[in-house]
């Protein structure tokens, strides 16, 4: 069998009620356009989200409905081919951040993200998902994770951390209460994360650990589409975190492996797990509500939060970060469509490791730049390291004089380390 019949097959597969649902209920609106940053700021309508399915539902209509069944015996209906699915590859994986702003916006519930999910599925097994995502999957079911960072890096990343935050970075400790997992981005680019996570921790009196087994948290297979891959990548963090005996798995400052790990990884693997999983947003609002997370003085320039879409639309945690901020700064600001409704940075869902987008990326990131524009601060604050990386490659790209911070390493910027209680 052709890789091209085995994607079509897949697709075939994942054509159940709720897809059906979606496809007969749409009622060609056109709001999840006006919705998509990759339509507003292209102004092109083959950016439409709903048409960035086409093969799907061509697939659907002519094989599952009687008209569809009709057309395609008198020959009237094209099949979907390797023509189709070349041309969509760049709908399907170039310009879609799987955001989910789109499905929010639906008049009729139909979701467009979820569907997307699906056709990635058949489009990844018939060798049309793009080379940089094929890659990153490639490091990550080989090395460990998809920049290619193996463990030896990682601890090193480790020790380097507990030298400069002055606070052990437990490794692979049996019986803690917490496991903490970090993104690839973050192990690269940001790794004071782990150090202002180290002192907040012993503020905190949390028992917790990092392991040299599963570290990494972003899941390349959801990016790509592949169910398989996806709980791979999966049950490598719940094998370690149950081998452990932690209570609860931290997901880090990262959109897609919050998604990943806290809503689609029981589904993957077929079972609930024996932790729980937070994001490190939530555990950090439950110690601050607690008087555990004690902090001094506030950033006083004027900033704002960029709402990274798989944590805050996808994933509810909206008021955390607000609450947060709002110990710790004295002048935050929120942007124009912030929370639920805020825009994408442009470089989720494995656009940020997709090279062919990149001249797209930073055309789609002009929605965010007429955000700051328009607030006139200096200071971003975010809490997902893809998102962070993204910006600051754009705001270079358009010489903007904006800083990014993580929210995590803010916290810990102003914390009263041997105390308890909020302290201003």
């Amino acid at each position: 069998m052709s890789s091209l019949e085995r994607g079509l097959n897949l697709m075939r597969e994942v054509l159940d009620a709720p897809v059906a649902s979606y496809f007969t209920s749409c009622v060609h609106c056109g709001l999840c356009a006006e919705a998509c940053l990759f339509y507003t700021e292209t102004g092109d309508p083959k950016y439409t989200p709903i048409h960035k399915l086409e093969p799907l539902r061509r697939l659907w209509r002519s094989e599952y409905t009687l008209l569809g069944r009709i057309g395609a015996a008198l020959g009237l209906t094209k099949p979907v081919g390797e023509q189709e699915l070349a041309a969509w590859s760049e709908l399907v994986y170039d310009s879609c951040t799987l955001c989910g702003r789109c499905s929010l916006i639906c008049p009729v519930g139909n979701d467009i993200t979820g569907m997307v999910r699906k056709i990635r599925e058949g489009m990844a097994i018939a060798g049309y998902a793009p080379p940089g995502v094929v890659d990153a999957v490639t490091r990550t079911i080989e090395q460990g994770s998809p920049m290619g960072i193996k463990p030896a890096a990682f601890l090193k990343t480790v020790s380097v951390e507990a030298a400069e935050s002055g606070v052990e970075v437990p490794v692979d400790r049996a019986g803690v209460d917490y496991l903490v997992l970090m993104s690839s981005m973050e192990i690269v680019g940001f790794p004071e994360y782990l150090g202002a996570l180290a002192r907040i921790f012993k503020q905190a009196g949390i028992s917790w650990t990092v392991s040299s087994e599963a570290f990494e948290a972003t899941n390349a297979g959801i990016q790509i589409g592949v169910s398989d891959l996806a709980r791979e990548i999966v049950l490598r963090i719940v094998n370690v975190a149950e081998k452990l005996g932690v209570k609860t798995v931290i997901s880090p400052e990262c959109g897609h492996a919050f998604t990943a790990l806290r809503w689609d990884g029981p589904n993957l693997i077929g079972r609930p797990y024996g932790f729980e999983v937070v994001h490190v947003l939530e555990l950090l609002e439950r110690l601050r509500g607690e008087g555990r997370l004690p902090t001094a003085g506030t950033l006083d320039e004027p900033l704002t939060f960029h709402d990274p879409c798989q944590i805050v639309r996808r994933g509810g945690v909206v008021e955390e970060p607000r609450h947060l901020l709002n110990q710790v700064a004295s002048d935050f600001r929120e942007m124009e469509d912030a929370g639920i409704y805020n825009w994408c940075c442009g470089g989720g869902g494995g656009v940020s490791a997709n090279p062919r987008a990149e001249e797209l990326r930073f055309k789609v990131f002009q929605v965010k730049k007429r955000q700051l524009d328009k607030l006139g601060v200096k200071t971003m604050v975010t809490a997902c390291a893809n998102c962070r990386n993204v910006m600051e490659e754009a705001i270079e790209h358009y010489n903007m004089d904006v800083r990014l911070i993580g929210l995590t390493e803010l916290v810990a910027e102003h914390l009263v380390e041997g105390e308890t209680g909020k302290k201003n």
